[in-house]
């Protein structure tokens, strides 16, 4: 049976985020971890960029450059990145608006915009890369079971259709919000839906974004547009479309002329006039977070932990400080050489973790509730509100910090 310091289930952005921030340091802490993924892995080669109009995206605030920075990764991610330049806030029928510049933040730029197989694969060529005696990459493997012992945990893997045991002193669940291997375990999860689907597809204007991403209120629910990358002369932007369930299936039965015109009407022209969809994809939103985080040897992260409604786009950030978070955590106790998977040091880490996670869940949950209320009073304010904040510079700073994600304890990466 192959003996681990830490296994890391799950090989998304979160698990293979994490596998990057303690690469650095394996070597000198004699720091042993497999990462286990469900899904085949590219081979080892440089990460090559390969467009296509349809590619999701993700928003990286400005603090999550920081952690990339550290983890060496940031050279290589911000050969296709777009940066995020104006924020613009505003709601539909109403006078008040905002704007954030990176220029008044003394900042290069508020966020930054990366298509996520982009993303992928500078995280995965950065595992190829290392794999050796401190770094297993293990894939495609399915977890089938695990057992909690006082002396660690052991896994159940399924790899090409045998069975096969491993033994690991922490374990980290980093495989999703639909982790099955949450359920298996009894860790329970609270839900509260929304009512609404998120529809995401990318879309073309007849003129240049200039690097500003919108954040447009309507009275079906916020409607989001990203600024990204040209392809083959297309000015194209991500837009994230909040519908309630009642009115999902009727914008998703139009033909591209009429979805476009529908968008138009629901966001306006101030960004120019929509010349092109590509393909739409939609999900379910709700507030979702586990009912433990941590037990002894176990780590619940990302999305597995909490799943957020995406109106400030901060799901992913909050997860990625996490992780950053936990790889500290490991580092410490390994030089110290203490046990990774002891439980109070583990409650201690979520202690410290749980102020960054409700404060961005509730800015997230209160801005959607107060931005879809019908309440004339609560419309009243909101378009108060916005012009306030655009004419305080002080209010502004702190709000646009906030969206950069550099109000949070800084990560430390040892």
């Amino acid at each position: 049976m192959q003996q681990y310091d830490l296994v890391i289930i799950g090989g998304g952005m979160v698990g293979a985020s994490l596998a990057c921030a303690l690469l650095p340091t394996a070597k000198a802490l004699n720091l042993r971890m497999a990462l286990v993924e469900a899904q085949p892995l590219p081979g080892a080669d440089e990460p090559i960029f390969t467009p296509s109009y349809d590619n999701r995206s993700t928003a990286l605030a400005q603090g999550v450059r920081t952690l990339y920075e550290r983890m060496g990764l940031w050279q290589a991610l911000q050969a296709h990145l777009t940066p995020i330049n104006t924020i613009h806030v505003s709601e539909r029928g109403r006078f008040g608006t905002t704007r954030l510049q990176a220029e008044d933040e003394a900042v290069p730029a508020l966020g930054y915009v990366v298509e996520n197989h982009w993303l992928g694969q500078v995280l995965n060529s950065q595992l190829q890369c290392n794999v050796g005696p401190w770094l297993t990459l293990m894939a495609p493997v399915e977890v089938t079971a695990l057992e909690q012992r006082a002396g660690g945990n052991r896994l159940q893997l399924q790899v090409n259709g045998e069975q096969q045991r491993l033994q690991a002193d922490l374990v980290v669940m980093a495989d999703g919000g639909r982790s099955s291997l949450r359920e298996q375990l009894g860790i329970g999860y609270s839900v509260q839906s929304y009512d609404q689907h998120a529809l995401v597809a990318n879309v073309s204007l007849d003129r240049p974004h200039r690097n500003i991403a919108y954040e447009r209120f309507t009275q079906d629910g916020p409607l989001a547009l990203l600024p990204g990358e040209s392809i083959n002369g297309h000015n194209r932007c991500g837009l994230v479309w909040t519908l309630g369930d009642d009115e999902l299936d009727r914008v998703l039965a139009l033909d591209d002329a009429a979805f476009l015109a529908r968008l138009q009407e629901r966001f306006g022209y101030r960004a120019g006039r929509f010349t092109a969809v590509g393909e739409r994809y939609h999900y379910p939103l709700k507030l979702s977070l586990a009912e433990e985080q941590v037990r002894a040897g176990l780590v619940v992260l990302g999305n597995a932990a909490h799943a957020l409604h995406p109106i400030a786009g901060q799901g992913y950030n909050l997860a990625l400080r996490g992780a950053v978070a936990l790889a500290d955590l490991i580092i410490a106790r390994k030089r110290a050489d203490l046990a990774l998977g002891d439980l109070t040091a583990l409650q201690e880490f979520v202690e410290q973790r749980r102020q960054d996670q409700f404060r961005t869940i509730q800015f997230s949950d209160r801005t959607m509730k107060l931005f879809t209320s019908h309440n004339p009073l609560l419309r009243a304010l909101r378009g108060s509100g916005l012009q306030l904040l655009e004419s305080c510079p002080p209010a502004k700073t702190l709000f646009a910090r906030a969206a950069m994600g550099l109000d949070q304890p800084a990560a430390r990466l040892r």
